[in-house]
């Protein structure tokens, strides 16, 4: 808007002021001459009456503010980097993304034990029930009692020493654990996994589509579709448990795979960013 009434005001654009000039009448006297200063002549020359100057805002109004239009879709407020984010693009930002997704890693692979210990309780009933059909029954006498001193046989005693660890196993609570465990996982994952790519484009102005973004992206999907198998894993389903198992197994791999152009990335943070 001031773009648009800063030019109406140049005299270029009143084009009738250039076609009729006004006449500014001389007074004139018996005995005296009246002479204008060519400066003020020309001030004097350029004051249009009102009616005048509206018809000259109502025909330049249109054209002027396409003109100025642009001026207000300025492409550089959509660019990301150029000092605005302040410590956003520092490297003080850059290494929280290297230094949480290091520490999920490793809570990954913890979260894996503990399911893994959890799949054992569950497992570990399954072979004491199949060995206890191997169990020979002991011979006894008529009044029921045993013919001969019982012997512990080799299939009774892994039955024993199975059960026994079946109970250290319940003790250590590895289904609310390794539960607990996935729903941390899952929401710092995430979160951390879109404020790494936010963290590259306040850093640089644009993200860079190549096996790290791709690799993390994967990971992320990931996470979510084992976290949904969970109420069909509740429910007793095999198969669900199966999946559940295959991908995350192909989340550490992601993982795994990742972490080299990880540490390409961070020796670039330390080359372009400065502190902090």
């Amino acid at each position: 808007m001031a773009a648009t009434l800063s030019l109406l005001r140049l005299p270029i654009l009143s084009s009738k002021h250039h076609q009729t000039k006004p006449k500014i009448p001389i007074p004139r006297k018996k005995k005296h001459s009246v002479t204008l200063v060519p400066q003020q002549c020309h001030q004097d020359s350029y004051k249009l009456p009102l009616h005048d100057t509206i018809d000259h805002l109502r025909s330049a109004s249109i054209p002027l503010t396409a003109l100025a239009f642009p001026f207000f879709l300025d492409a550089k407020d959509a660019v990301a980097a150029g000092g605005e984010f302040g410590i956003l693009e520092g490297r003080s930002f850059a290494l929280i993304h290297p230094i949480v997704m290091s520490g999920l890693f490793v809570y990954t692979l913890y979260a894996g034990y503990l399911g893994w210990q959890w799949r054992r309780v569950r497992t570990i009933q399954n072979e004491i029930n199949e060995l206890k059909k191997e169990v020979k029954p002991v011979p006894v006498t008529p009044e029921g009692t045993p013919a001969e001193p019982p012997k512990p046989s080799p299939v009774e005693a892994k039955i024993q020493q199975l059960t026994e660890e079946r109970k250290e196993l319940i003790k250590g609570s590895y289904k609310d654990r390794h539960f607990n465990a996935g729903s941390i996982l899952l929401g710092f994952g995430v979160f951390e996994a879109i404020f790494g790519g936010l963290n590259t484009w306040f850093r640089t102005g644009k993200l860079f589509p190549g096996p790290h973004l791709f690799a993390g992206a994967g990971i992320t999907v990931l996470w979510a579709a084992a976290a949904a198998l969970v109420p069909a894993m509740q429910k007793g389903s095999e198969t669900a448990r199966s999946l559940h198992i295959a991908l995350n197994t192909l989340n550490v791999i992601l993982f795994i795979w990742q972490i080299p152009t990880g540490i390409d990335i961070v020796f670039k943070v330390f080359e372009f960013a400065n502190w902090p």
